[in-house]
């Protein structure tokens, strides 16, 4: 997507000049494994147009192979951010209907060959809330991916603006039946499917790891997935958010559970895996769910284990939120260095 955002402090259009980005969920995560030493894919529609072209090369900037976008279509779509500041929220607004990826459907791509050799395959929940048939050819990318035995991850990533959440519950349960890992944040189960996390207020920025443990044991309950993992913000004000993740892996059927009884789902208490807290004096926050997405991939795909990942995931999406623009800029060093403890921000000679 084309980002238009005023400059900081500045409300939308107060002043006749806005700053020309590029981003988009499963785009960030893209570059953001490209940034890791990953050998990273984009698959998506653009317009064959100077905008479309602008938005591929910057892909190709950061290393992402651009080889399964398609050239079709009239518009790339649009949002606007008006970036908040202490009680002020920040503001998104979409212009994306009838964009060259809202009209893509199933039959466009040659799944086979863009499965063919790849290891996990990403898509968030914004792409089938684009159209019925963007939520038909998720369904063909992730029946693909498992036949061609590639890891599926989804970022369940709601977002109120472009579908209800009866329309989001319908749609994800049923592809969320073909996926091996799935990402959210502290709100995203509540209101896709839900299932609501006890003992904690979003609004007040207070969240319970133990009532998200619940969620996730909800979760391995209807879906089969391999993993969940789940990023922590605790929304202070615009500027300040307290910002942490948690990882939970599949627990065994039938085992005993933590007090020595088996669970109210039938399995036992997943086992968790919690990061730090970073508190944020927020640059930017948009993109910071993606690059945990991007950590959780990378280090399932390196197999770090439960802690490493979401360690690493956690320090991924902290230092996005230091950096403006939606693409993560970050290298697999510097985020091993925050994630093993130098939070110091100390210059480096």
């Amino acid at each position: 997507m084309l980002r238009l955002a005023p400059q900081d402090g500045t409300r939308l259009l107060q002043f006749p000049f806005l700053q020309a980005t590029f981003g988009g969920a499963e785009a960030n995560v893209a570059v953001s494994l490209a940034n890791f030493g990953m050998s990273s894919s984009f698959v998506t529609k653009i317009p064959d147009n100077p905008i479309g072209a602008a938005a591929v090369a910057g892909l190709k900037n950061f290393g992402v192979d651009t080889s399964f976008v398609l050239k079709e279509g009239e518009r790339l779509g649009v949002y606007y951010m008006e970036k908040g500041a202490g009680p002020r929220p920040s503001l998104c607004v979409y212009d994306r209907k009838n964009s060259a990826v809202s009209q893509a459907a199933p039959g466009d791509f040659d799944w086979s060959a863009i499965f063919r050799g790849a290891a996990a395959f990403h898509f968030t929940g914004i792409t089938p809330a684009l159209s019925k048939n963007c939520a038909a050819l998720c369904l063909e990318a992730v029946k693909a991916a498992k036949k061609a035995g590639v890891l599926v991850f989804c970022d369940l990533n709601y977002r109120q603006k472009l579908w209800t959440k009866a329309q989001a519950k319908k749609t994800m349960t049923e592809l969320c039946r073909y996926v091996d890992v799935c990402v959210l944040n502290e709100s995203d189960a509540a209101d896709v499917f839900g299932i609501k996390a006890a003992r904690s207020n979003i609004k007040e920025g207070k969240l319970c790891a133990q009532g998200y443990q619940e969620v996730a044991a909800a979760l391995f309950k209807n879906f089969p997935f391999k993993a969940v993992a789940i990023s922590q913000r605790e929304s202070y004000s615009a500027s300040f958010n307290g910002w942490s993740g948690l990882y939970f892996e599949r627990p065994a059927q039938g085992k005993k559970g933590l007090a020595g009884q088996k669970s109210a789902v039938g399995l036992s208490a997943p086992k968790m895996f919690a990061s730090k807290k970073y508190e944020l004096p927020i640059v930017d926050r948009v993109g910071g769910g993606d690059a945990f997405a991007a950590g959780i991939i990378y280090g399932a795909l390196n197999k770090l284990g439960g802690q490493r990942t979401i360690d690493f995931a956690a320090a991924s999406g902290a230092l996005q939120q230091m950096i403006e623009g939606d693409f993560n800029r970050v290298s697999v060093a510097e985020v091993e260095r925050l994630a093993g403890g130098d939070s110091s921000g100390r210059v480096l000679r």
